[in-house]
């Protein structure tokens, strides 16, 4: 543990990753897939490289555990020169999480999860606790799931079990291909908040590949914009890409949403939640009639016995509801870690101006409401205007 300010600070997992003018030539090819790049990527960081198709981006991942050999150039992990360790054994050291989960479909979930550690000889017992803090750690009950089959897990479950499998031997740096690419808007962002919520626990390097610019700037401590053959046109924090884009072609690349996207750059723990009720889903609807009579709000979060929000319900489905099951209704929540723009999407998305928030262990933590966002919005235009302004 570290202190910066006054708060603790978990020292990194992670480990430095130095792409020295690398390069990547297939054979036959007459023009490189990855041209004399060169990256630094600190300890306990989330790099995300963002680029179009085709711009070799997932080929410069792959080189730094050799599932693509570099033609020439030198790549570092921590101390070690990766050209120097037999590609079996390295990859072993990397976690590596791809679109679709790559699960193997004959194994159940504690066999895909326990897979590497099996490779690397730990005894059936370290592996079987190792499994079960793993699918605890990404929000899989290990005793309702260990033990099915990916086929009968949703596509945003299979991709929290392929994170708990790239993660099972504790390695130091985790590659991310696309992870959360072909699964559903609303399930896409709240794995994105599951990675972001496990890094503040477990500070290890990750290298993420996405061409959505929206989810680079989300995920990213730094983004490297990648152009033509991995030509770097620039590496930096999200914020300074956004406001200062290097040249026309990143300009472009961030598009004309970018004022929006500086949304994308607060997160929801950075602004004030607001109380609301919340009334257990085991109360009657007499009981939830009385706790809303007691009260200024005409609806309330319906939560579990862990004090998870797991659905809402109005006053006017109450009058009619011979059971509180019969008068709720859906809900979508966002996290702590969401951004301000996913919040807002939220709020678009119900029907009381209001997105309902959980805080660690998927607990109710409260709402942040429109009227949040507008003053949030406000501010920062204000400041951005007053910057502007500067000489």
């Amino acid at each position: 543990m570290t202190t910066q300010n006054g708060a603790t600070v978990t020292d990194p997992s992670g480990v430095r990753i130095e792409l020295d003018h690398v390069s990547k030539i297939y054979p036959g090819a007459t023009t490189p897939a990855v041209d004399d790049a060169s990256l630094d990527i600190p300890a306990g960081e989330i790099v995300v490289f963002v680029g179009p198709s085709g711009c070799g981006k997932t080929t410069m991942m792959r080189m730094i555990n050799r599932l693509s050999e570099p033609t020439s150039g030198r790549i570092r992990i921590g101390d070690q020169d990766a050209l120097s360790i037999k590609p079996t054994e390295l990859r072993r050291k990397i976690g590596y999480s791809i679109q679709q989960a790559g699960l193997f479909p004959h194994m159940t979930i504690r066999q895909n999860v326990g897979l590497v550690p099996g490779l690397l000889r730990w005894d059936r017992k370290r592996i079987d606790s190792r499994v079960d803090e793993l699918l605890d750690l990404v929000g899989l009950e290990p005793g309702q799931y260990a033990d099915r089959y990916p086929r009968q897990l949703s596509g945003g479950q299979q991709q929290r079990v392929g994170v708990a499998r790239a993660l099972a031997a504790d390695p130091p740096v985790l590659l991310m291909d696309e992870p959360f690419g072909a699964v559903d808007p609303i399930t896409r962002s709240t794995l994105q908040d599951e990675l972001l919520r496990l890094q503040t626990e477990l500070r290890k390097t990750i290298v993420f590949v996405t061409h959505d610019f929206g989810e680079a700037v989300k995920l990213g401590d730094r983004i490297a914009v990648l152009g033509p053959r991995s030509k770097v046109l620039q590496y930096d924090t999200p914020q300074t890409i956004l406001a200062s884009p290097a040249d026309d072609t990143v300009a472009g690349f961030v598009g004309s949403g970018a004022s929006l996207r500086q949304l994308g750059l607060m997160r929801i723990k950075d602004v004030e939640l607001r109380d609301h009720l919340a009334v257990s889903a085991d109360d009657t609807v007499e009981q939830v009639r009385t706790k809303l009579a007691d009260c200024e709000f005409d609806w309330a979060v319906v939560v579990d016995q862990r004090h998870r929000p797991v659905k809402w319900v109005r006053e006017s489905r109450l009058r009619h509801a011979a059971t509180l099951s019969d008068a709720v209704e859906d809900l979508d929540v966002v996290s702590t870690h969401s951004t301000l723009e996913d919040a807002l999407e939220a709020i678009l998305a119900e029907q009381h101006a209001s997105a309902v928030v959980t805080g660690p262990s998927g607990r109710y933590a409260g709402v942040v409401t429109l009227d949040t966002l507008i003053d949030t919005i406000t501010r920062l235009r204000a400041e951005a205007n007053a910057e502007t302004s500067e000489p």
